[in-house]
């Protein structure tokens, strides 16, 4: 299947390719006379930050132009670092490794949170996903229009069963009027090149119009020699009728990501280690050093007993094809009336690999169990190394139906999603050749243990109805309510041996439904004047359980099929009411040098329900070897918190922006692991911080425009009995920009040279915590440091 979809991916772009430059032929004569474009000097600067006039909730949005200055090629969810109540971190500058990747809004973790592109569902983020597929995999960050973050909850139309704690909707920008293209170039800091091109045929025949884009990244790691990047490629056609718009979308995106390994932390005498415990900056892998590699083990394959968990692998990395489609008709049956109709397609095949020591954490006793008494290291290859590999399938297909119609002072708008996704997860071990190591390029061959293999077959069934009610000409009341259900069944093709897996007697099989019929919404939106408007929200959202075979909180990876049965008769799904209120202005004012200011300010209250843990009997050995964690219901959430963010207009060529966001998150209750009580009660939820702001500094002047933008992050706790923490970090980038005037007779207009400097002070710490243990330790990834990227584009 994989062959025969990338065929058909290269059709449709060799087919849009021959239209658009068929398209543009036509036009060409006509063209050759007029003068060549030159770049018009800006005249003002954009604003930052937009907010959404019109919405009963927090929602504000970023421009894809504002997201290309932050860094060309930025993913999405880096770029909404910017924006109030949003903690990103990752461990490169585009946001592009998964891996890494941690992302908190007003106190809800990354797969708390809903996500879309053009409507179509992208899944929960995960990163063994099962459910979708990353942003920056379903769409170029070069051809996206808007980003918009709805921050405590998602309009109920959101195509997601994973949006508790708010929604992010991407879109992609349309075709442009005129035939032309676009090319960009980055080359920066270790050895970092971006390629990108955009043809667009221009509007062409009866209201048609199209572009196709592609781009191939190649970076290397900071602090390992490890090349990330890939080969992506959109296409998007869209045909304008007066009945009617017909859109069809294309992506297709083959990645590799090696992977940094997170250093483990704690304080040795909390956590039982000696003083000493070796707990390095950064935790590289040795690849493609492949002597040093063997030196580094002992002759049995074991790294230095002093290296504890932060030993060294040989390397590990993510690799991942996808290709992702959506047909759309937006079809007008009245001039009060519009049914939208999309289908779409997703087919995920990837991988995780780790080329790791094999006598650690637990792997003699499992490799034992498949080849009891022998010698290990020659059964892998005689490098003292294995290969793990988790081998992700996802095949996905669904629909979005949508009718709004206008009935006098009332806005109703009712719609269906309906998806059908089968995924698997197989984890298999392969030999590390000592005469052929292999690299983290290559896709493994030749496995020696299929330790288990899981496949689910999922549906969902999601149904909203809302009334928006202008109840005067400056007030709007709207509510409205979603039915949710999800119905998922498990097998298991290969049962891990018995004891094989920690906490396991063997992966559970049969199906589990969630679901919740009336999942109310009520707000209001009140134009106090023509300047400022009030908002108020208060929504219920559900999380349906995730259902992937190979980890996580999935009930499918419980390690038994009691276990399965009693948490599908005593479980219950996470459950968050969200209640918002806030004020937004947009107006000229003269206060000295300040001529303009567009602003928010929101204080929410969140009661969330419910809450999952997994409850891992041994994490480290969990790690590599893998092993079933016991999840449970373990409580409550209070959360309260407050975001104002304001962009300062300062005449026609500078502004300033700024977001402050506080939120206190807070368990409610203590849970029970094994005979244990954690005493988490009135702690405060790890891994997010309490203070947090943000600023842009911009200047737009002529030809000439620049922006310093500041991150500050507070402090976070690192473990859920709040008794490690790490510590605050404040980080600066820039970004320097110049458009160049070009002569009339050049075939290439709108010539600009951009400069990008990230960490621009070099600091130095804890980016990322991942937070695993009731006490004692924790894992981060480190601040990468300051890189500098020149990028040059044109339009022709």
């Amino acid at each position: 299947m994989r062959y025969s979809n990338r065929a058909t991916l290269l059709a449709a772009c060799a087919f849009s390719a021959m239209m658009i430059a068929g398209a543009g032929a036509s036009a060409q004569a006509a063209d050759a006379s007029a003068p060549a474009e030159t770049p018009e000097a800006a005249t003002t600067v954009d604003d930052v930050l937009v907010t959404s006039l019109s919405a009963t909730r927090s929602a504000v949005q970023l421009s894809g132009s504002e997201m290309q200055k932050i860094l060309p090629g930025l993913s999405p969810l880096k770029a909404i670092q910017t924006l109030p109540g949003v903690t990103y971190v990752t461990a490169d500058p585009w946001g592009n490794n998964e891996q890494n990747t941690s992302l908190f809004v007003h106190g809800f973790n990354g797969q708390q949170l809903g996500y879309t592109l053009d409507g179509v569902p992208l899944g929960d983020q995960s990163y063994g996903n099962y459910n979708g597929l990353s942003v920056q995999r379903a769409v170029l960050s070069e051809v996206v229009g808007k980003v918009i973050l709805s921050s405590g909850a998602g309009a109920l139309g959101t195509a997601s069963t994973s949006n508790l704690g708010g929604a992010i909707e991407t879109f992609t920008s349309d075709p442009r009027a005129e035939r032309g293209g676009e090319f960009a170039q980055l080359v920066g800091s270790y050895d970092a090149s971006r390629t990108y091109l955009r043809l667009d045929s221009g509007v062409f025949g009866d209201g048609n119009s199209a572009y196709i884009a592609y781009a191939h990244q190649d970076a290397k790691a900071w602090d390992f020699n490890g090349k990330q990047g890939g080969d992506q490629a959109n296409l998007k056609f869209i045909h304008d009728g007066s009945r009617g718009k017909l859109t069809f979308f294309l992506d297709y995106s083959d990645k590799i990501e090696p992977n940094e390994d997170g250093t483990t932390r704690f304080f040795p005498s909390r956590a039982g280690k000696p003083t000493d415990a070796y707990q390095p900056y950064t935790r590289p892998f040795t690849y493609p050093d492949f002597a040093a590699a063997l030196a580094y083990l002992t002759a049995s394959g074991a790294p230095p007993a002093a290296d504890g968990e932060n030993y060294r692998n040989y390397y590990s990395a993510a690799q991942r094809t996808d290709y992702l489609t959506y047909l759309k008709y937006d079809y007008k049956l009245a001039d009060n009336a519009t049914w939208s109709n999309q289908i779409y397609y997703h087919n995920d095949q990837g991988r995780g690999i780790v080329a790791g020591p094999i006598q650690v954490a637990g792997l003699p006793a499992l490799f034992n169990f498949y080849f009891p008494g022998q010698d290990l290291k020659k059964v892998f290859g005689n490098s003292g190394y294995a290969v793990r590999t988790t081998e992700y399938q996802i095949e996905r297909f669904g629909g979005v139906s949508t009718l709004n119609v206008a009935l006098g002072d009332h806005q109703i708008e009712a719609g269906f999603w309906y998806e059908h996704n089968k995924s698997s997860a197989y984890r298999r071990w392969y030999p590390l050749d000592v005469n052929h190591p292999g690299t983290p390029y290559d896709v493994p061959s030749g496995w020696l243990i299929t330790q288990y293999g899981s496949e689910i077959d999922n549906e969902v069934y999601q149904f909203y109805v809302q009334d928006q009610w202008r109840i005067r000409p400056n007030l709007v009341l709207q509510g409205g309510f979603k039915s949710s259900l999800q119905y998922a069944e498990g097998r298991v093709p290969v049962q891990p041996i018995v004891g094989s897996l920690a906490n396991s007697t063997g992966m559970p099989v049969g199906n589990i439904t969630t679901k919740e019929w009336f999942l109310p919404q009520l707000g209001a939106v009140w134009d106090l004047t023509g300047t400022d408007q009030v908002f108020v929200n208060a929504q219920k959202n559900l999380r349906h359980f995730q259902t992937y075979g190979g980890g996580g909180l999935s009930p499918f990876s419980l390690g038994s099929q009691q276990g399965f049965d009693n948490f599908k008769k005593t479980a219950e799904p996470e459950t968050a009411w969200t209640y918002e209120v806030g004020l937004r202005t947009k107006r000229d004012v003269q206060l000295g040098p300040i001529t303009g200011l567009d602003g928010q300010v929101s204080v929410y209250h969140v009661d969330f329900s419910n809450r999952l843990l997994g409850v891992n009997p041994s994490p480290a050995a969990i790690s590599i070897v893998g092993g079933a964690a016991i999840v449970q219901n373990v409580g409550s959430v209070k959360t309260d918190g407050v975001d104002a963010a304001v962009t300062l207009r300062l005449g026609e060529h500078f502004s300033f922006y700024d977001a402050v966001s506080y939120n206190r998150s807070k368990y409610e209750d203590n849970y029970t692991s094994g005979t244990t009580t954690v005493p988490t009660a009135g702690k405060k939820a790890p891994g997010s911080p309490e203070w947090m702001n943000k600023f842009v500094a911009s200047v737009d002047y002529g030809a000439f425009d620049a922006q310093l933008i500041g991150d500050y992050v507070g402090k976070r706790f690192a473990t859920y009995t709040n008794d490690l923490s790490v510590k605050s970090f404040m980080l600066l980038s820039l970004q320097v920009g110049y458009a160049f005037e070009t002569p009339a007779s050049w075939p290439i207009h709108g010539v600009r040279a951009s400069v990008n400097i990230s960490n621009l002070t070099d600091e130095k710490g804890d980016l990322n915590v991942t937070v695993s243990q009731p006490a004692g330790s924790y894992s981060t990834f480190p601040i990468p440091p300051r890189q500098g990227f020149l990028t040059v584009s044109t339009r022709f």
